[in-house]
């Protein structure tokens, strides 16, 4: 069925037209020609809709039986974002990234899924229809807030997560909200101003012409349609049993990082917190190497 056949409903996803999904598709084909090239394509049919996977190598033979990474992306964007981190990641185990249905995509969203037992239920579906009995979950923005609910709420299946800047430790706040504004805003700008807006905001997005595009077409070709994820509370912060690796950017606008830094591995035992200096809501962008290094020397050390 046609994404944009599918009956508009409150809390699902879905494109404006099938012209402009199109026009998106090819805009995040340019962006996953950045990084690692995937070596297949799987539909995961799960109880809130059909979920689209990418998996890449590993490289090295040996490396294939060793625990894989799955990638979850930001709010608004796709699994073409981890285009910086897929060829090291790749190279040392097989890597699954995930399109989160609700978000633009290639997966087919049927029914609400941002409830957090509704969540952890659609990931748990996913990783089982992959064939995934243990994986090393790793979840950026609101991609990290679904990874914080899967390790609260269905760890079963999990070896560790790490967490890049992510949602679910703080209520959203304005100044988040009036950051994606102006970066959006920002995209329009003349390309001489581009690189000079990008550090003021903190936003690679703007320095990368195939990234810059495929947010435009993003916010014009789909419509997301889910209110913002409540945070955890410390209760629920505390049953937290899996290895956990929290990465925050020092000048993040979506949590607290000194706050945070401190109050995270005082709830969750097993959690070891950083932050990243220079950057603030996209480590794993305009850190890619040093992020890469970080998050592969917790893997290993959690297999």
């Amino acid at each position: 069925m046609s994404q944009t056949a599918t009956r508009a409903q409150a809390d699902v996803g879905r494109y404006v037209s099938d012209s402009w999904r199109d026009r998106y598709f090819a805009a995040c084909d340019a962006v996953y020609a950045l990084g690692a090239p995937a070596r297949a394509e799987t539909d995961v049919e799960t109880s809130f809709g059909t979920t689209h996977v990418y998996r890449y190598g590993p490289t090295d033979p040996a490396a294939t039986s060793r625990t894989p990474v799955v990638l979850v992306h930001g709010a608004g964007a796709c699994s073409a974002m981890w285009y910086p981190n897929t060829p090291a990641l790749s190279a040392d185990r097989p890597v699954y990234a995930i399109d989160t249905p609700g978000d633009p995509g290639r997966s087919l969203q049927r029914a609400p899924v941002h409830q957090p037992q509704h969540a952890a239920q659609w990931l748990d579906e996913t990783l089982a229809g992959l064939g995934l009995d243990r994986v090393h979950l790793v979840g950026s923005s609101y991609g990290g807030w679904l990874a914080l609910n899967q390790a609260h709420r269905g760890p079963d299946r999990l070896a560790s997560v790490t967490l890049l800047d992510p949602g679910g430790l703080e209520k959203v706040g304005l100044r988040f909200f009036a950051w994606i504004f102006v970066s959006l805003f920002a995209t329009f700008a003349p390309k001489a101003l581009r690189p000079r807006l990008a550090a003021w905001l903190e936003q690679p997005v703007l320095v990368v012409p195939e990234l810059r595009t495929m947010i435009r077409l993003g916010v014009r070709a789909f419509r997301v349609r889910r209110p913002a994820p409540l945070p955890l509370s410390e209760g629920e912060l505390s049953t937290i049993r899996t290895p956990l690796y929290l990465v925050l950017g020092e000048r993040s606008l979506l949590v607290h990082p000194r706050r945070q830094v401190e109050r995270v591995p005082r709830l969750i035992p097993s959690a070891r917190a950083e932050v990243i200096s220079g950057t603030g809501h996209g480590p794993q962008i305009d850190h890619a190497a040093e992020i890469n290094r970080r998050m592969l020397k917790f893997m290993d050390a959690n297999d």
